[in-house]
């Protein structure tokens, strides 16, 4: 993975593949944004007029290549665009920082080295490019072919040295530190959801969790399918049923001596979904490795929170299982019994994550935590709502509901309130059980939303994210975002989990 170093070396006497610097859209043109006037200086002041000769417009997401200046060590200058110039007496955006390290940071694949000079202007900025320069480096190539001497595969940027950096600051190296903590457990979240699912399935991806758990001192408990069968958890062993691959809960308790609050997160993780016996179409299966999207999130949050050693207990619920059709699988019309003692009427086969996801939301309940936060690719419905880039919050209380989508802004995840309105609840009821999975058609996120507040524990903080649209990118890269698995939510919760640390949340 791409390592960090902070210097205070000159950009013109730093040995590196090329220096990053930023360029903002003005209203005649570009502008060299700070953090480059040493590379500004060397052109004579003309930078900005070359980038522009050569089409740059400095709009957010643009790179441009170009000779360094003579007598730098570095060969090449690499301008990245920022956006908008901000209004007087302003700054650039988190975001944009984070989104423009990501950028270069892909843009040099398969270097070396590279030196950022963007605008920096205190620790925090240095932990945002930093972070931004991780993710937008991030490769997955597991299961390519690299040839011979590894030449066919260029790898990620190997190193990023922040200019304007103090590697003897201590707020500057926490920065980097947590930079590196954040990143490292989100890109281990992606590779989990790029892998496939042959070769990850509920068992393999318990077998990750427990030895990363036992690296970072976190307590781990695995329910296998006998212990499901056992203690009654009838909505992960309905789910996996069909499959011969058998479900599993996994716990990840990670504990701190100076705690005051708990947080429970609850990741949905279906290792492949088929839609069971209501079976997905062609179109609509291929990507469906992804399914364990909250899962993933949920376990690289908790093992964040251990390495960053945050003032606060965090217990991470993984509820996995692959749901198949075959002959020994859930059938439409089935009665489930929960862990909760609830009856479910399963109306169909593919609104599966809300049964698993329950059967944890209770256990989860059972330890009385502050709050608990779930984290799902539960429904197209939120696709459709909100895009393929937002994820949808609901909450049984709108102070927290806020509280969430703020952590989520604060960390450069998009997300919007959503609300759960009750005369939805009215289209579950169902003539053979307590409740039925599905319920009317339209404001299908919002139903999901309302069975899942069915089995959080009374009088308990809950909140649920629906991360089905930015959990996985069809489409091309984009700021720091690479295709494929995202890692969505994992910073939000990480966020969520500092704050309740410093007594800011709840």
């Amino acid at each position: 993975m791409t390592a960090l170093t902070l210097s205070t070396a000159a950009a013109s006497g730093l040995r590196a593949d090329a220096i990053v610097v930023g360029v903002a859209k003005g209203p005649k043109g570009p502008v060299v944004a700070p953090g480059a006037e040493a590379v500004d200086n060397a052109y004579d002041g003309g930078l900005a007029g070359i980038l522009e000769t050569l089409g740059a417009t400095g709009a957010e997401g643009e790179v441009t290549k170009l000779p360094a200046p003579s007598g730098f060590k570095a060969p090449v200058v690499v301008a990245v665009g920022l956006g908008a110039v901000p209004e007087k007496d302003d700054t650039f955006s988190a975001e944009a920082l984070r989104r423009a390290a990501g950028v270069a940071a892909r843009a040099l694949a398969g270097a070396k080295k590279a030196a950022f000079a963007l605008p920096m202007a205190d620790a925090a900025d240095a932990g945002v490019v930093a972070e931004g320069a991780r993710l937008g480096a991030y490769t997955f190539d597991a299961y390519k072919d690299s040839g011979k001497d590894g030449k066919n595969s260029k790898g990620p940027l190997g190193e990023v040295a922040l200019l304007g950096g103090k590697p003897r600051d201590a707020a500057y190296k926490a920065a980097i530190a947590r930079a590196t903590a954040v990143t490292e457990e989100l890109n281990r979240a992606r590779d989990l959801i790029n892998t496939p699912p042959n070769d990850l399935d509920p068992e393999a991806f318990a077998a990750v969790a427990t030895a990363a758990a036992k690296e970072h001192g976190i307590k781990v408990q695995v329910l296998d399918e006998k212990a499901l069968e056992k203690g009654g958890y009838g909505g992960i062993l309905g789910v996996g049923a069909g499959s011969a691959a058998t479900p599993r809960l996994v716990k990840l308790s990670y504990t701190s001596p100076k705690a005051s609050k708990h947080l429970a997160f609850v990741g949905k993780g279906i290792t492949y979904d088929s839609g069971g016996i209501s079976l997905k179409p062609a179109g609509h299966n291929e990507t469906m490795k992804c399914d364990m999207s909250g899962a993933a999130a949920v376990f690289a949050a908790v093992v964040a929170a251990a390495r960053l050693g945050l003032e606060v207990n965090v217990t991470g619920w993984l509820a996995l299982a692959e749901n198949m059709p075959s002959g020994s699988a859930t059938r439409p019309g089935d009665v489930l019994r929960m862990y909760s003692g609830k009856t479910v009427e399963v109306l169909n086969t593919d609104a599966e994550g809300r049964l698993v996801l329950a059967d944890a939301l209770w256990k989860a309940s059972e330890e009385k935590p502050d709050a608990i936060i779930d984290v799902a690719t539960l429904t197209g419905a939120m696709v459709l709502a909100l895009g393929s880039r937002t994820f949808g919050v609901m909450a049984n209380d709108d102070a927290f509901r806020a509280s969430v989508v703020e952590a989520a802004e604060e960390v450069g995840e998009e997300s919007w309130p959503m609300p759960l309105p009750d005369h939805l609840r009215k289209g579950m009821d169902s003539p053979t059980a307590d409740i039925a999975n599905m319920g009317e058609r339209m404001g299908g996120g919002l139903v999901a939303g309302l069975f899942l507040k069915e089995f959080v524990g009374e009088g308990i903080t809950w909140a649920h994210l629906d991360i089905a649209g930015p959990a996985f990118n069809d489409g091309g890269p984009f700021g720091y975002t690479p295709k494929g698995g995202t890692g969505s939510a994992v910073r939000t919760l990480v966020r969520l989990a500092e704050l309740t640390a410093a007594g800011d949340l709840g």
